[in-house]
């Protein structure tokens, strides 16, 4: 059953979690369970290989960031082990991102309460999750980054 979008009225496709026009949330399709974000890395053969969540994952904070389009960093991952991480085009950022599209200083991972919280630092681009531009955004797992042309996705325990 076609899925209409509450924010713009679009008709998305059957399955569909976000809206294909705009980005809003739809809602979970009827029977679906909970999604899962599978996360892979190429190897050096070009094949896909999967990547076990507790590999990337270092300390108790229990997340990380995974590369999944731009820059020819497909896999790349990211541990968020501190209490604040800087993402950006400045070469001392904690998450690196080497493209013009993305500010020296375009976003700030904060861990609030045992949360993580994504800022946005004035960046030129913006900053989005699941497609919609934020100025701060508690990250939930599964959660798709865009910075720049970069996409990550979130990963949590």
């Amino acid at each position: 059953m076609a899925r209409h979008c509450p924010e713009c009225g679009f008709t998305n496709a059957e399955g569909a979690n976000y809206c294909q026009k705009c980005g809003a949330f739809v809602g979970q399709a009827e029977g679906q369970t909970e999604s899962t974000t599978a996360t892979y890395r190429i190897d050096e053969t070009g094949e896909l290989v999967p990547v076990d969540l507790d590999e990337v994952v270092h300390g108790e904070a229990g997340a990380a960031l995974v590369v999944r389009a731009g820059g020819g960093r497909v896999g790349e991952s990211f541990a968020l082990d501190r209490e604040r991480m800087t993402i950006g085009r400045r070469p001392d950022s904690d998450v690196f991102l080497d493209d013009v599209t993305v500010s020296r200083d375009h976003a700030l991972i904060v861990r609030r309460g045992g949360e993580f919280h994504l800022d946005d630092l004035g960046s030129l681009n913006g900053t989005y999750v699941n497609r919609r531009r934020i100025d701060s955004h508690k990250l939930e797992d599964g959660d798709e980054l865009q910075v720049g042309k970069y996409k990550l996705t979130f990963l949590s325990r």
